[in-house]
C-alpha cells in the first residue's frame, strides 16, 4: 500500500516546542505520529506507538496487494474464501460495496489492471480503517494527550479536550507540492486527499476503468478516516463531478482542486 503525503499538521504556533514526533515506514507508506501534552514524551507514548504499529504491521500482513501471502492476495487468486479470512476482510469488503452503491459504482474494490485483468483492490478502503484502529491504542493509552497521526499523508485527530486549540492540517497544491493551497483546522477528526501528485494517475473510475479528467486533488474531511479516505477517492474518480458528489455526502467538508489550478471548497 503505497499514498502520497498531500495533507501534513503545520507549524502548531500554540505549541510550538512541546510537540514530540514519532515515524516508521510501514505499509509502505510513512506513518508520523505528532503528541503534545501529559504523555507526550515518556514510556507510555512509547508504548501506544508501538502498539499502534503493531497493529498497522498486522492489516498490511492480511490486506497488502504486495505481499504474495497476504489473505486479500489470496483471496483474490481465489485460494480463500471470506469466512477463511480473518473478518475484518469482510468487513473491509462491505464499507467497499456500500461505497460502490454511494458512489453510483465510480469507486469499486473490484478493478482491472493494466493488463485487463479483474483484480481485488482494497487499498481505498483499508488504509483509513487501519489507522483508525491504530488511533485507537493512542486514545485508550495517552489520556490528556492530544495526538496527530499521518498515514502516507492522510490524517486522523483528536485533542483530549474538545475546546483545545486544532491541529492545523496544511493541503498541498496537486499542480505545485511546494506550496499549500490550504489550511484546515481539526480538533477531533480527519483529512484525506486523494490526487495524483506525488503517485501519478493511479485512481480510475470503476465504471469505465478510465482515469478521471479534470481534477486535481480531493480532500475529505469527516469524522473518521475510514469516511474521509473512501469519500476522497470516490469523489475523485468521478472526475468533473468530484464536487457536487462530495457536497452530497453528510457531515463532510473538503476541497477540490481542479486540473487547472482553481479550487472549489465543499461543505
Amino acid at each position: 500500500m503505497t499514498a502520497s503525503p498531500a495533507v501534513a499538521p503545520v507549524q502548531d504556533a500554540t505549541y510550538p516546542h512541546a510537540v514530540q514526533r514519532y515515524v516508521e515506514h510501514v505499509m509502505g507508506m510513512p506513518v508520523n505520529l505528532a503528541l503534545r501534552g501529559a504523555h507526550r514524551h515518556n514510556s507510555r507514548s512509547v508504548d501506544a506507538w508501538a502498539a499502534a504499529m503493531a497493529e498497522l504491521r498486522w492489516v498490511d500482513m492480511v490486506f497488502s496487494r504486495y505481499r504474495a501471502d497476504s489473505c486479500i492476495s489470496r483471496r483474490g487468486r481465489g485460494e480463500l474464501t471470506v469466512a477463511e479470512c480473518p473478518p475484518e476482510v469482510a468487513e473491509v469488503l462491505e464499507l467497499g460495496a456500500v461505497a460502490s452503491e454511494q458512489s453510483s459504482g465510480a469507486f469499486s474494490v473490484h478493478r482491472r489492471d493494466a493488463h485487463g485483468r479483474r483484480i481485488l483492490d482494497t487499498d481505498g478502503v483499508v488504509k483509513g480503517t487501519a489507522v483508525e484502529r491504530a488511533a485507537v491504542h493512542l486514545r485508550r493509552r495517552l489520556p490528556r494527550t492530544d495526538f496527530c497521526m499521518s498515514a502516507g499523508g492522510d490524517l486522523v485527530c483528536f485533542t483530549a479536550d474538545a475546546d483545545a486549540d486544532p491541529w492545523r492540517i496544511g493541503i498541498e497544491h496537486p499542480l505545485d507540492p511546494t506550496r499549500l493551497v490550504a489550511v484546515v483546522p481539526v480538533t477531533r477528526g480527519a483529512v484525506a486527499t486523494s490526487g495524483t501528485a506525488h503517485r501519478g494517475q493511479h485512481i480510475v473510475d470503476a465504471r469505465t476503468g478510465e482515469a478521471p479528467t479534470g481534477v486535481g486533488s480531493v480532500t475529505a474531511v469527516a469524522a473518521s478516516l475510514t469516511e474521509a479516505d473512501i469519500d476522497a477517492t470516490a469523489a475523485y474518480a468521478q472526475g468533473l463531478d468530484a464536487a457536487r458528489w462530495l457536497g452530497s455526502r453528510p457531515r463532510r467538508s473538503g476541497l477540490v482542486v481542479w486540473a487547472d489550478g482553481t479550487a472549489t471548497p465543499v461543505g
